[in-house]
């Protein structure tokens, strides 16, 4: 990176681990909503061992799954959008000095928020997620919103093409 500030415009987990690394040695600014966090530490011996197994195992693996009414609900609700932090604390970024801003607007030379700040940042890193980048498969497997159809990760109309989370693996 350049010397002086860095603005990361993604405030989901990505966003939160790289500003708490860069936090040291630049000034930091994080634009984009805050996404929530997991309120209590995940590393902790509680977090491993009870916690992570009720939530994980229990509200993800069985409740919110596209096998139950209210996973299929919830589903398009949460597609698209950045999870809760989990590893880092939005009161840790606030107590390490990183800043959070509202929405960057535009630029003239610097990023300018809505509010009119213009931040004085020589590097701005975007942190906003990710698509799939599913455009390759040719064939006929994909809903009305563009996801592929499966049942628990196997795609019926094309054998041998397996959909694991966003990942689609060939069997040879």
């Amino acid at each position: 990176l350049q010397d002086g500030g860095v603005l990361l415009v993604g405030a989901g987990n990505s966003g939160a681990e790289i500003a708490k690394e860069l936090v040291r040695h630049h000034e930091v600014w994080m634009a984009g909503p805050d996404v929530g966090h997991i309120p209590f530490p995940i590393d902790g011996f509680l977090g491993r061992h009870l916690l992570v197994r009720l939530v994980v195992k229990g509200l993800f693996h069985r409740v919110l799954t596209v096998r139950t009414p209210l996973g299929r609900k919830v589903r398009p609700k949460v597609i698209g959008h950045s999870g809760p932090l989990i590893r880092v604390k939005p009161r840790e970024l606030a107590a390490l000095g990183v800043e959070r801003v509202g929405r960057v607007a535009g630029r003239d030379g610097r990023p300018a928020l809505e509010d009119g700040r213009v931040l004085d940042a020589r590097n701005v890193i975007w942190c906003t997620g990710f698509a799939p980048g599913l455009s390759w498969i040719d064939c006929d497997i994909f809903d009305d919103h563009g996801h592929p159809r499966h049942q628990r990760g196997i795609v019926r109309e094309a054998p041998g093409l397996y959909f694991v989370g966003l990942h689609f693996l060939y069997s040879l």
